[in-house]
């Protein structure tokens, strides 16, 4: 599957309703699993897209790091799924967000869809225009992890 990319902004609709990017769409129509997995993102104040295949796969890899048999184990795997709801593409390329949702991520009318590799973030412009790192800490940052610094 190819990644995502790129910054889109949308608008949703009264009913919760708005288009897919159509370059996105076009990344989703190469699977032959047509169902998408919402959910609230664990850090920030925006919602997560999976196709289902990254779904699957995250589930199995969560599930792989967790004791089988555990109450805290399962206590994170019930907080890590309460929070999603399958969707679908209609035929005009819309997802429907439920209310609750757009709701959790601040959003009103309008959203910013952000490609982040294998899923796609949908942003309310007003969260996402405030960054959470300058220049300079991204920087920093960056040199840790090329062992520059």
């Amino acid at each position: 599957m190819d990644n995502f990319i790129g910054n889109i902004d949308a608008k949703v609709d009264a009913k919760g309703r708005v288009f897919v990017p159509a370059g996105f769409r076009k990344i989703l129509q190469l699977t032959e699993d047509k169902r998408l997995i919402l959910r609230k993102d664990i850090y920030e104040d925006c919602l997560v897209l999976y196709p289902a295949p990254v779904w699957d796969a995250e589930l199995t890899a969560l599930r792989s790091r967790l004791k089988k048999y555990g109450k805290k184990a399962r206590q994170i795997y019930r907080k890590f799924v309460q929070d999603s709801e399958l969707l679908e593409l209609d035929t005009n390329g819309r997802i429907l967000i439920p209310k609750r949702y757009l709701q959790m991520a601040g959003i009103n009318a309008d959203v910013r869809f952000m490609g982040m590799d294998q899923t796609i973030e949908i942003w309310s412009p007003e969260r996402l225009d405030h960054p959470e790192m300058d220049d300079e800490a991204f920087e920093q940052l960056m040199n840790q992890l090329d062992g520059n610094e």
